[in-house]
């Protein structure tokens, strides 16, 4: 089997993120890579928190923290948050780790020996009244391409497009709201991007076409427009140094690497964590993931739009002007945003619903089915609280959870606590195999395409099938003519559950260990279902104890409903 290396961008350290953030990213990178595991590959997921930059260093001023102290208890609450989501990461790493100090500055050394960074003065804003330069994030102002009156002086949030602080309008400092800034010149070191363009357009023509469309147009529009040389230190008191036996003078006036050229690097040191993390007695290669490792491992990233440009030109860019055989994507699986009621969701804004307060209603499981089965891939998706009470409702309590419980209660209540025997498989029992079969495959199909919500409808298909079949065979009414015949039913239901446990794990894993665990089945170690044995229906057999579990998915009443509403409100300007 494969090695796949998944990864998905790196959470910002200031805040806990949004459901935007978490579809966009982590949780489809988290569904992929445990389908991945169930078919036998050899899985490494690694993510971590993105701890440098100006907003680590904004969000611990408000905190009133050193910028370490905030990152330690950061990551610990983001990490938390992301266990109760069930993200199953190898490692979550931390940006801020010596590995990635490490690398990173070894990655700017050999920059630089290949003659692609260049130490520049340049003029940068610099505030009187703060008595400092400000960089990026510090400045804050109205975009000159939208008008957009917060934009930020790394990138606008309304409309994307990366920007330098002298590039607003209107400026004003982000730490005291002055606007009394001026212009100062400082040296600062630049990626001579301009010089690696024909290498990173070689290079995307050869893996692109395995991308979806929306990672390969923002590609080739940064393409298009062509790459400049950027600017890749900081005036920070946070971040990776820039080394000092390469740099003596930007070294002592404190430079450090902009948060976007150490963060990407961090994949791999973040790798370089999980191995360094391994227990006594055992040993974990990292580099064999990374290095030298084209033809031994498949790479595929998740991340939303705004991240796109990142990982597909200027993180590739750093790779080729290394000039060391490092691994680079093979698939970049981009999202668009998921909206809620049409307006962005919003860290900074506090508009939406955060993960740690979607926990607070409702488990996980809840969140993962409708995010996924609701994914912006094609375009834009919106979060409405309609929409969601009417997902969990159809899809998860009606069609998988009443299922389930109608099928167990019914078979203890007429059979006792095994599973009945009954008739052998007929005619209803085959058509219902076959139709499993195909739809097992229609999943297994979308889930390798990385098509999400194609394969969550695959699998709500193949719960409906459940459905049918037990509408069409009716034992609550057979049973009182057949009773071998009701066994039968319920006998293939119950298969049904055990299948429906194993395939739904990467979308649902709380609730389909529930399921598995129904029945006291002996070294049931599958980790899959292969089409033969969906057709057949047989792995729980006659005689196997079983117990009822609990409601698998409430019903979100209308009074549940308006209690979001009121929390959370029904449109963004509420």
């Amino acid at each position: 089997m494969a090695r796949h290396l998944v990864t998905s961008a790196l959470p910002y350290i200031n805040g806990i993120k949004h459901l935007g953030n978490m579809v966009g990213s982590m949780l489809p990178a988290d569904v992929y890579s445990r389908y991945l595991r169930q078919r036998g590959h050899d899985v490494l997921y690694i993510c971590a928190t993105d701890e440098h930059g100006t907003p680590a260093e904004l969000a611990a001023k408000e905190a009133g923290l050193s910028v370490a102290e905030f990152c330690a208890q950061a990551h610990d609450a983001q990490k938390a948050v992301y266990d109760g989501f069930e993200l199953a990461f190898d490692h979550f790493g931390r940006s801020s780790s010596q590995q990635n100090v490490e690398i990173t500055q070894h990655f700017a050394r050999k920059l630089n020996e290949n003659g692609f960074i260049e130490e520049r003065a340049i003029r940068q804003v610099y505030s009187p009244v703060d008595g400092r330069f400000l960089p990026d994030r510090y400045v804050e102002g109205t975009c000159p391409h939208c008008g957009y009156d917060k934009a930020r002086g790394d990138q606008c949030e309304n409309c994307t497009r990366v920007l330098d602080p002298t590039d607003l309008i209107d400026p004003r400092s982000a730490i005291s709201g002055s606007t009394d800034l001026e212009v100062r010149e400082t040296k600062h070191l630049f990626l001579l991007q301009s010089k690696l363009q024909h290498e990173v357009e070689e290079w995307i023509a050869t893996v692109s076409d395995q991308w979806p469309h929306l990672s390969t147009s923002i590609a080739r529009k940064w393409l298009t427009e062509g790459l400049n040389d950027r600017a890749i230190t900081r005036d920070l008191d946070w971040g990776v140094p820039v080394p000092a036996d390469t740099w003596p003078e930007l070294a002592a006036e404190g430079k450090v690497f902009y948060v976007w050229f150490d963060a990407p690097v961090e994949y791999i040191g973040a790798t370089k964590e999980w191995a360094d993390a391994a227990g006594d007695g055992e040993t974990r290669d990292w580099k064999s993931w990374w290095y030298e490792a084209d033809d031994t491992v498949r790479y595929t990233q998740f991340m939303a739009k705004d991240n796109v440009p990142f990982h597909t030109v200027m993180f590739p860019a750093t790779e080729l002007g290394v000039r060391e055989p490092w691994k680079k994507v093979d698939v970049v699986k981009g999202f668009n945003w998921l909206t809620y009621y049409g307006g962005k969701f919003s860290t900074s804004q506090k508009r939406g619903v955060f993960t740690d307060a979607a926990l607070e209603i409702l488990p996980g499981d809840y969140w993962r089915y409708f995010l996924i089965a609701n994914a912006p891939e094609s375009d834009d998706s919106s979060f409405t609280w309609e929409h969601f009470t009417a997902t969990v409702n159809k899809d998860l309590a009606d069609t998988l959870g009443n299922f389930v419980n109608r099928v167990l209660s019914f078979s203890r209540k007429r059979f006792g606590d095994e599973v009945p025997a009954g008739h052998a498989a007929g005619e209803a029992e085959a058509k219902l195999g076959e139709e499993v079969a195909r739809l097992l495959g229609e999943y297994e199909e979308q889930m390798e395409a990385l098509q999400f919500r194609k394969a969550a409808a695959a699998l709500r298909a193949l719960w409906s099938a459940g459905n049918s079949y037990l509408e069409e065979k009716a034992p609550w009414l057979e049973i009182k003519t057949d009773a071998d015949g009701a066994a039968l039913t319920l006998r293939t239901a119950m298969n049904l559950i055990r299948l429906y446990a194993v395939v739904s794990e990467p979308f649902i894993p709380t609730s389909s260990a529930a399921m598995r665990g129904a029945f006291a089945l002996e070294n049931d170690t599958a980790t899959w279902v292969t089409a033969e044995q969906a057709k057949s229906l047989d792995a729980v057999p006659a005689g196997t104890a079983f117990t009822v579990p609990p409601v698998l998915f409430a019903k979100i009443t209308e009074e549940d409903l308006e209690s979001y509403r009121e929390r959370f409100g029904g449109a963004p300007e509420a």
